[in-house]
């Protein structure tokens, strides 16, 4: 009978050492500390100001890395989804009924007010609740 030798790697090839640990992957990426999930759920919510497009990039981005930012920066985009929501429908009203055009000043003055107060509710640690949104983005 002949011996069997295991497989060789071809020339160049240098086998994996078992000990070592596999190389990183990018998928998957360190949870965010403390301050750091501070700063991104109030940066969701304080992004509110510009529209929706601020929040729904944290959300995109930091949803995986830590639970508290995925949970606020879903409340800041559905409050910023509703506000928009708002400003269509003022502008629609505003072209049948003159100076309805004021509402949508309204609807801006108060998502930067409930912005702001989300903001400074998640840099104190605590959750913040919108007083009124349509729950979109589960």
């Amino acid at each position: 009978m002949s011996e069997q030798n295991p497989p060789q790697p071809p020339s160049g090839d240098v086998p994996p050492n078992p000990g070592t640990p596999p190389p990183p992957s990018y998928a998957a990426q360190a949870p965010l500390d403390d301050a750091q999930t501070r700063q991104w759920a109030s940066l969701a919510h304080l992004g509110g100001i510009l529209g929706f497009i601020p929040s729904l990039i944290i959300w995109l981005v930091f949803r995986e890395r830590s639970a508290f930012v995925d949970q606020e920066a879903k409340k800041a985009l559905n409050f910023q989804i509703t506000a928009v929501i708002g400003y269509v429908a003022a502008s629609i009203l505003s072209s049948f009924i003159p100076f309805v055009g004021l509402l949508s000043f309204a609807v801006w003055i108060v998502a930067v007010i409930f912005s702001v107060q989300g903001y400074q509710a998640v840099q104190r640690g605590q959750a913040y609740k919108y007083p009124f949104s349509l729950d979109l983005i589960k």
